[in-house]
């Protein structure tokens, strides 16, 4: 298994390593439901140096990332990112993404991490005849998710760089600790937070990883490991692939129509999706709370009608620490996917009465 430049820190610092998409990466350091709560109010540090990062630069560079992925990528301004998503040509969800546009001929993907092989594969079957450079740079990229309301603060007192100014899903080239960096306003959390990508190296990532957990010092900041990433994000309704999406899900059934232009130029899987919206969805990924305290819904878990046969299954389940409830993500059957509507989940063999509703879970 792989193991990334903060390897030696999480075993200092005691954190619980499990294999994770080929590495072994920190789930917990002391328990979920206290580093939840640390990045929902404070700051907290995460490792996602797993993540994956290709480079696609050259004259035809936008018209390949315009080919392979469902959002429209010509209306991103140099500086900008733009969450964005990959089909087969049956519609079928490869992954789904971040696109940073460095230069007018030059753009970053950030994929998951379990992905990095398959996706880098898929993308360059699709760039056949183009002039484009595609480049894996994952193995050679440190990240650092730095995520909570105090993490304006703590990152501030590290670069010369106003990082206020850096709205919502945009990024600055430039230096934390003295180290060179790209800094990106971006997360997977729903909090305040920042990005930063930079070189990987032991050094490198003693240095900025001490850097911030001294300027955090003041807000308590903490490490946090997996666990609480992926609490975070379903509190937030956040997809995760391989759970939510993936090869057997598209776009608009799971909620991402909002970055499925199919008014675009044609990309892999456009027609497809056009067809789906003309005919009607036939089932869609919705949200729902468990009003049982106790109960714990988990990934596979049946949904069924109140009273009735089964209209889907779970596909992401946790007791939210924010809310103290079960809460989950799961596909339902078309005439059950309205707020309010009610369900059960199949918990141990008994039928659990729980809701529909909008996510998010939590309103930040």
């Amino acid at each position: 298994m792989k193991r990334t430049a903060f390897y030696p820190i999480h075993q200092q610092l005691g954190a619980k390593i499990v294999e994770f998409a080929g590495y072994e990466m920190p789930i917990q350091y002391v328990s979920i439901r206290d580093e939840h709560k640390t990045v929902r109010s404070t700051v907290g540090v995460f490792d996602v140096s797993h993540m994956g990062e290709f480079e696609i630069c050259g004259k035809d560079a936008l018209l390949l990332v315009q080919r392979v992925t469902t959002n429209d990528a010509s209306k991103l301004a140099v500086g900008k990112v733009q969450y964005s998503a990959m089909c087969y040509t049956d519609g079928g969800i490869v992954d789904d993404l971040l696109v940073y546009r460095l230069a007018e001929d030059r753009f970053m993907l950030v994929v998951n991490a379990s992905n990095i092989q398959k996706d880098f594969d898929w993308i360059k079957s699709n760039a056949g005849g183009m002039q484009v450079e595609f480049i894996d740079r994952s193995d050679e990229t440190s990240l650092l998710a730095v995520q909570g309301p105090q993490s304006l603060e703590t990152l501030q007192k590290l670069s010369r760089t106003d990082l206020s100014t850096i709205p919502y899903y945009a990024f600055i080239a430039g230096q934390l600790a003295g180290v060179s960096m790209l800094i990106s306003r971006t997360g997977y959390t729903g909090e305040l937070g920042y990005e930063i990508y930079f070189d990987s190296s032991p050094m490198n990532a003693e240095r900025v990883w001490n850097a911030i957990m001294d300027a955090g010092k003041e807000f308590g900041v903490q490490p946090i490991g997996l666990g609480a990433r992926d609490t975070l994000r379903l509190e937030m309704g956040f997809c995760l692939y391989g759970n939510d999406i993936d090869k057997t899900t598209h776009p608009l059934e799971a909620g991402l129509g909002w970055i499925t232009k199919l008014d675009k130029r044609e990309f892999v899987g456009r027609d497809v999706l056009v067809k789906a919206k003309q005919e009607g969805l036939k089932r869609k990924l919705v949200g729902f709370v468990v009003d049982d305290d106790r109960a714990f819904p988990r990934h596979g878990y049946e949904i069924r009608a109140t009273g009735s046969s089964p209209v889907g299954q779970v596909t992401s389940g946790t007791v939210s620490p924010t809310l103290e409830k079960g809460i989950g993500l799961g596909y339902v059957e078309s005439s059950y996917t309205q707020a309010g509507s009610s369900i059960t989940i199949v918990i141990r063999n008994k039928e659990i009465p729980a809701q529909v509703v909008k996510v998010p879970f939590i309103q930040k």
